[in-house]
């Protein structure tokens, strides 16, 4: 690990995010073995993140920024408070205008399939943006000594996020073979929804080291949009079908999460 701590925070960042998109990759890949995943699995593994998520939010982002207020002298609960609304309406309002634009969409036949596959990367992909930028921006809090943010919480979040990357890149690539795409084209669009992760997390990194006046906001950002990415994506789709392994799967996440930010933090 001390190797990886000696690293540019970019570099870091670099590392996590291709973690996080190899996770996706690899969950686009079952589209090669299997026409489905077994749902009881995806339920607790979809839980899993959300605890997982759910704690780094507070622990890992929220609380250092509500501590790095202090520290610049602002009023304590502007900026937290502020970011996490920002990011919490960010997620939301982007979910909005895809719903939208998938309504204006549906009813269309002779190239409904491409066009479906183009809407359904974009949904993932603005899904993506804000879970590369919390990585980002946890790295670029370590880089400029952000109390209670540590390397271990940063690897922790990237782990959490790159594990619901799997049920996620499986959601993309198994739909897209059922409408007839090759095994290989599902597999390649299924990867590539997670490619724009890496770039908002450098984006993320870079100001957060060079504006350090906003990062208590980015911090707060990104823990409101990873709390709503949880609450709005993760927590009700894993608890459809089997509640009681989802529930044990965010418990079990959330403890893990906080146990390794607390100890080790």
């Amino acid at each position: 690990m001390n190797w990886f701590e000696n690293l540019n925070p970019v570099i870091q960042t670099l590392i996590a995010t291709t973690f996080t998109w190899g996770i996706t990759a690899l969950g686009a890949l079952v589209v090669c073995f299997f026409k489905e995943v077994n749902r009881k699995i995806l339920d607790t593994i979809l839980g899993f993140s959300g605890g997982v998520m759910i704690a780094a939010s507070f622990w890992s982002l929220l609380a250092p920024s509500i501590e790095l207020s202090e520290q610049l002298g602002y009023i304590v609960w502007i900026l937290p408070a502020t970011g996490f609304i920002f990011g919490g309406l960010f997620v939301l309002f982007s979910d909005k205008f895809l719903d939208k634009v998938l309504k204006s969409k549906r009813n269309l036949r002779s190239t409904a399939s491409l066009k479906r596959s183009i809407l359904l990367i974009s949904a993932i992909t603005i899904h993506n943006i804000p879970e590369g930028m919390a990585i980002g921006v946890a790295f670029g809090g370590i880089a400029n000594g952000v109390e209670g943010m540590t390397a271990i919480a940063a690897v922790m979040l990237a782990i959490g996020i790159g594990i619901q990357n799997f049920p996620e890149g499986a959601a993309v690539a198994l739909p897209l073979r059922t409408e007839g795409y090759s095994r290989f084209k599902s597999f390649m669009i299924g990867q590539a929804s997670a490619l724009v992760e890496p770039i908002a997390a450098v984006i993320g990194v870079i100001l957060v080291m060079y504006i350090r006046s906003i990062l208590p906001f980015l911090l707060a950002f990104a823990a409101g949009a990873m709390i709503v990415v949880a609450a709005r994506e993760l927590l009700p789709e894993s608890v459809k079908e089997n509640k009681n392994l989802s529930t044990l799967g965010l418990i079990v996440g959330f403890v893990i999460m906080m146990v390794l930010d607390v100890t080790l933090g």
